[in-house]
């Protein structure tokens, strides 16, 4: 019987689990055997007791990374090169930029599986879309961090002492995160505006009821539904619009990422100057590739000599632990038996999903776009 195993995850900050109780018992009414870390659930508050009935066995780290046939976790455990020969890891592992990952499992000859590869566009992948769920979460807490940081209401109040105008946002990029950004601000009562360099983003921001940024430019739509790369000319033209549009709002939102590739720089040190003191802008792609906003500090709040609040918030699903984990665990109950063939691992290439998310296996690359971005970065190396 194939088993499945889940570990604390162990990076800074992170409270999200990548299975929770209600899906440990889902993979069991497929016929499962799961193995849990102790205290894996604890910071999201899904208990150990949780685990035990749901019919997963709760057990140390060393017994899970040893007996697991499939590890999934949400970031790659700084232990995953030592996973025994054969076996599979599950997770977001970033392949696209992270080379020693890679070439570390694959020399370890362990399948690594990577959610945030998953062919988007397929009806069948919908379920096991991680990176939506994710984004979905982040759009609402940007909303409610911003919130906080704000020094004024979000809605129009009307009260005894007079009337205070609601506060107007700005969401740069409608994609999954951008559009709850949008809902969740509109339920708080602001003006919304969003913007997108797509055309089918900008009428999804105009079915919210927002209003669209209206900026001339070039449709931008990539594949898989991303916004494509601007040449230098268009994100010349781009950031010029934007720097005049920018300044009349009191809440910037940015959203916009590249896979595995710089995101594009839409707030430029002009247009943060040109902010009112007071404004905020939180920056939900800041990492180390860089951000969306000049001047953000991933996971850092930056406030400008002239009083405008730089939030770089990459990781905010973190900060939604119970919420985020949710989500995640039926990503994962959603792929799982694609991996599988009457319960047992089987590696398919021609497999729609498998040949989008497996990653390495039998000690080789096999993804052929993590292949490339692997190969064009130690050639520029």
């Amino acid at each position: 019987m194939t088993t499945v195993g889940v570990v604390r995850e162990a990076g800074a900050g992170e409270r999200r689990v990548a299975l929770t109780p209600d899906g440990a018992g889902r993979l069991r009414a497929l016929g499962l055997d799961v193995l849990v870390e102790a205290g894996a659930g604890a910071a999201a508050w899904f208990g150990d007791e949780g685990y035990a009935a749901a019919g997963a066995t709760v057990t140390d780290r060393a017994r899970v990374l040893a007996d697991a046939d499939i590890l999934v976790c949400i970031h790659p455990p700084p232990d995953a090169g030592a996973l025994p020969e054969g076996r599979m890891l599950a997770g977001l592992l970033s392949p696209l930029t992270d080379a020693p990952l890679v070439r570390r499992l694959a020399e370890a000859k362990v399948t690594a599986v990577s959610l945030d590869l998953l062919p988007r566009t397929l009806s069948r992948a919908q379920a096991m879309d991680a990176l939506s769920s994710q984004a979905n979460v982040a759009g609402y807490k940007a909303v409610l961090v911003a919130a906080e940081a704000y020094g004024g209401f979000f809605p129009m109040l009307m009260t005894a002492a007079g009337t205070t105008r609601p506060a107007q946002v700005l969401v740069l990029g409608a994609g999954v995160a951008g559009l709850q950004a949008i809902a969740t601000a509109r339920r708080l009562g602001a003006m919304i505006t969003g913007y997108d360099v797509r055309a089918a983003a900008r009428a999804d921001i105009a079915s919210t009821g927002a209003a669209v940024l209206d900026l001339p430019g070039p449709e931008a739509t990539g594949a898989g539904g991303y916004a494509r790369r601007l040449t230098d000319a268009e994100a010349r033209a781009q950031q010029q619009a934007l720097d005049a549009a920018v300044a009349r709002f009191d809440v910037v939102i940015t959203t916009a990422q590249v896979p595995g590739a710089r995101p594009p720089e839409l707030v430029s040190t002009a247009a943060v100057r040109a902010l009112r003191p007071g404004s905020v802008v939180v920056d939900l792609a800041a990492g180390p590739l860089g951000g969306n906003v000049a001047g953000s500090v991933p996971d850092q709040t930056v406030v400008t000599a002239h009083g405008v609040t730089l939030i770089g918030a990459a990781h905010l699903p973190a900060t939604v632990p119970q919420a985020a984990s949710t989500a995640y665990s039926r990503n994962v109950c959603a792929l799982l038996p694609a991996l599988l063939r009457d319960g047992v691992i089987t590696v398919d290439p021609a497999d729609d999903i498998q040949a989008g998310v497996v990653v390495t296996h039998d000690g080789q690359i096999v993804q052929p776009a993590v292949r490339t971005a692997l190969d064009n970065r130690e050639a520029g190396s």
